[in-house]
């Protein structure tokens, strides 16, 4: 990896120390522009909501479990 990517990688991870699970997955869909993050698996949804700006939070048991960004290309790139 290049420096300039491991630097914009290294930006992300005073917030991902500050996040009460232990664990992370993530999955990007370039062609969907849709941005998964997952903070168990398996987990098993049983309830969701959409944020106005399409972010859909994803809950099992009343815990978030993960996140789903829409367009998520086109709200981080600077413009």
């Amino acid at each position: 990896m290049e420096s300039k990517e491991i630097r914009q990688i290294m930006t992300l991870v005073p917030g991902l120390l500050k996040l009460p699970q232990k664990s992370l997955w993530t999955t990007y869909d370039k062609e969907a522009d849709v941005l998964y993050i997952n903070f168990k698996k398996p987990s098993h949804t049983d309830d969701s909501e959409m944020t106005k700006d399409d972010i859909i939070i994803r809950y099992e048991k009343g815990k978030i479990v993960g996140v789903t960004i829409l367009n998520a290309a086109r709200k981080f790139q600077k413009h």
